[in-house]
């Protein structure tokens, strides 16, 4: 996203925690380590001190594991300025709280909810870095700060929409990556593509429900930040969750997964919590379950392909 900012004609300083990584960008225009094949902008800058990168900023784009995201928010919050617009680019619940990442913003910074925006949608990384087609939706209380991040990150490649569901938008951000965990298993049992379909229309109605329970726009899981993420995160070989979930199915252990995939696979940390909103808010979220109890040691894989398709039947549509 460094990148597409840049792109689109915005001063950009990117915080990176390792000094190799920031000399890497600066002085090669590459961080080889997540898109190898891809060459940076010249005008992308990075350093390692975040009091340098926060320095006169009117956007803060924050980008990191969302369990990690209190602790170095509180380090920073001192140098974000009164009229900054956050944005989160992050899908995740808090583990410990059931907080959405704008929550935890808000919260930590002290920052007000009409100054803080949530960017979500269909958006492989190495798709977009390949400069290919994608489209966003920017979710913010403040129709004026969403449409000020809208021009900072529209290019000929990057199309983002704007709305005011933050609520939707996140939780279609989240339960995707939860989601896509069990596609990855039902693609390493090798269960088909009905399997897949299956799981990823159910799996849009049990996000949809729970988004209904915490007062989100129905319309907004029919859209980018939640049909369209969902479609995108199951369906691609590119992306993390789903490859994650594909070798707990061939036999990996979640700490062998975790080390194959080499990047933060959100839904591993998320599901419990976002079973916990679903059973707070009186719920019914059965894949989320199932992934849950996978991912905590619980329940084997070939349980969770058993418990999945021995569920009582039910109507198609019902709100619990």
């Amino acid at each position: 996203m460094a990148k597409v900012f840049v792109d689109a004609g915005s001063d950009v300083t990117i915080h990176a925690r390792r000094l190799e990584v920031v000399d890497e960008i600066n002085t090669r225009h590459q961080n080889t380590g997540y898109l190898p094949d891809v060459v940076l902008p010249d005008h992308l800058r990075a350093t390692a001190d975040p009091v340098e990168a926060l320095a006169g900023a009117r956007h803060v784009v924050l980008s990191i594991p969302s369990q990690t995201l209190r602790e170095n928010l509180a380090a920073w919050a001192p140098h974000i300025a009164p009229d900054t617009i956050v944005c989160s680019l992050m899908k995740g619940i808090e583990a410990h709280s059931g907080l959405r990442m704008s929550q935890v913003i808000h919260r930590v910074t002290g920052v007000p909810y009409e100054r803080i925006a949530v960017l979500s949608g269909p958006n492989l990384a190495g798709e977009i870095a390949d400069a290919r087609p994608a489209a966003a939706v920017i979710a913010c209380p403040d129709e004026t700060a969403a449409a000020e991040l809208q021009h900072a990150c529209h290019t000929p490649y990057f199309r983002p929409y704007t709305g005011r569901d933050v609520v939707g938008c996140e939780l279609g951000g989240a339960i995707k990556n939860v989601i896509a965990l069990g596609i990855g298993l039902a693609a390493g049992l090798g269960l088909g593509d009905n399997a897949r379909a299956l799981l990823i229309t159910r799996g849009l109605a049990e996000t949809a429900r729970l988004g209904q329970a915490m007062g989100a726009d129905p319309l907004t899981f029919s859209g980018l930040a939640g049909a369209g993420d969902l479609i995108a995160t199951c369906s691609s070989p590119r992306s993390r969750n789903r490859t994650f979930g594909e070798h707990l199915g061939q036999g990996m252990t979640v700490a062998e997964a975790t080390a194959a995939t080499n990047q933060t696979a959100e839904g591993v940390r998320s599901c419990q919590a976002i079973l916990d909103l679903s059973r707070a808010h009186g719920v019914e979220m059965p894949i989320t379950q199932v992934v849950a109890a996978v991912i905590d040691g619980t329940a084997t894989v070939a349980d969770a392909a058993s418990a999945l398709m021995s569920r009582a039947p039910k109507p198609e549509h019902y709100t619990a």
